[in-house]
């Protein structure tokens, strides 16, 4: 097994689950509510987890993902699929073109590997830590703002509504709000933002395909306070996440640190 075969095997997952989520109209789609969250579920978000669990974990391979049962096993794997199958499924439901398909790859805990597919808008990012990131088969990284350069941030919409980012609106920052957590991740490490970060918990199935993409891509992912956050916990849960170029995380410094 080679890098080069695990990008191929989530290229071959991204388009796959592309077509399974293909029958369904985002914006008009049924959804339930889960039982734990409340947060919303489709025909869709299954018939996704489905193909992707069948094309991604090999003999060995731990799984993890938001549509499937927990499977402890994963803890004692050291190579482990972490996927949303749709990750911006509120937005998936408005028919708002800001979700994506996420597949990440960790090994020893650490993603090594990833991709981002966004049918809505036909964006795919795919990459590993070995052989950097490509945005619909084109070389990408993400950007090195200097120390005036206005600096572009994506921002959850409903972390905006509730006043979370009203310290960054004026000054270098130009706040742009945008939906799916890993489609967030995906346009900063293709350079087609700056930076993202977020103050409130996050599932591991949110940002690893993210993370790996950020850091092939030349850029740090980090918790607010700077310390390097650690995947395939038992609890895949962690509190918060800043993903930027080296530049911009460097200027960020204690900025976010205690907010």
């Amino acid at each position: 097994m080679t890098r080069k075969d695990d990008i191929a095997r989530i290229r071959e997952g991204l388009v796959a689950a592309a077509e399974a989520v293909r029958p369904f109209t985002p914006g008009d789609v049924a959804f339930e509510r889960k039982e734990d969250r409340g947060d919303p579920v489709t025909e869709a978000d299954h018939a996704a987890d489905a193909v992707l669990k069948e094309i991604l974990p090999q003999d060995g391979e731990g799984w993890l993902s938001e549509e499937s049962v927990d499977d402890p096993s994963r803890l004692g794997r050291s190579r482990v699929w972490v996927v949303d199958p749709i990750d911006g499924t509120r937005e998936f439901i408005e028919g708002i073109p800001e979700w994506c398909i996420s597949i990440g790859l960790l090994e020893d805990e650490v993603p090594v590997a990833g991709g981002i597919f966004n049918p809505a808008t036909g964006e795919l990012v795919v990459g590993s830590l070995e052989t950097g990131v490509t945005y619909n088969g084109e070389a990408a990284g993400v950007t090195e703002p200097n120390g005036v350069d206005t600096v572009t941030v994506l921002a959850s919409r409903s972390e905006i509504k509730r006043g979370e980012w009203d310290d960054f609106v004026d000054g270098r920052f130009q706040v742009k709000p945008c939906g799916s957590v890993a489609y967030k991740l995906g346009l900063v490490a293709a350079g087609r933002a700056d930076a993202t970060w977020t103050l409130v918990p996050k599932s591991e199935w949110d940002v690893v395909a993210g993370t790996a993409l950020v850091r092939a891509a030349g850029g740090v992912v980090t918790l607010a306070d700077g310390e390097e956050p650690r995947f395939n916990k038992k609890t895949p849960l962690f509190p918060n996440y800043v993903a930027a170029g080296q530049a911009v995380t460097v200027a960020l410094g204690g900025m976010l640190h205690g907010r």
